[in-house]
């Protein structure tokens, strides 16, 4: 008997799991504006920058906004976690996809804790956040050793972290946390 209430139980998870994936792709299909991902206005694209023209990788960079949010700089492919009192809680090297967002503010929109990424690699720690011309941005742990950079010619939207910075992210940017993108 004990094996079949397992039985149950695990097709309950799996049918729980397929409905709560399925309205988060409804969701993400009539959010409001103000969750949709859609770029704003305030994102800086010179401010905080080091002589180089690069952000400091120990600092927020200005011009980021102000709260608890995500920053990520297609320029210096890097990440910063910010915390509701504008400290720094991490900052991380990223490998992006070969499709970038628009500089812009989001919010996230959807997560997932394992899937495979539109260049077909299994990931982890899935966080997304916008999407340009179909194609989902978001970003994403590989679980094999990490791969060479994408495929130019194909068109991928994950912004790749390690396990470690991908767990951390996890844990840090949950559905509705701000995503400033900068240059």
């Amino acid at each position: 008997m004990a094996g079949t209430s397992s039985l149950i139980v695990a097709g309950l998870t799996a049918a729980a799991l397929g409905a709560v994936g399925l309205l988060g792709y409804q969701a993400r299909e009539t959010a409001p504006a103000h969750l949709s991902g859609s770029p704003g206005p305030n994102a800086s694209a010179s401010a905080g920058r080091t002589p180089g023209g690069r952000h400091s990788p120990s600092s927020v960079p200005r011009g980021s906004g102000t709260g608890e949010r995500v920053v990520y700089s297609v320029d210096d492919d890097r990440v910063w976690l910010v915390d509701q009192g504008n400290r720094m809680q991490r900052s991380f090297k990223v490998l992006p996809g070969t499709v970038d967002p628009p500089p812009g503010t989001y919010w996230v929109t959807s997560r997932s804790s394992a899937t495979t990424g539109t260049d077909g690699v299994p990931v982890e720690h899935v966080v997304r956040f916008t999407s340009v011309q179909g194609l989902v941005i978001g970003f994403s742990a590989a679980t094999a050793p990490r791969a060479a950079a994408a495929e130019p010619s194909v068109r991928t939207g994950g912004i790749r972290e390690t396990r470690a910075d991908g767990e951390a992210m996890w844990m840090f940017a949950t559905i509705g946390v701000k995503v400033v993108v900068i240059r």
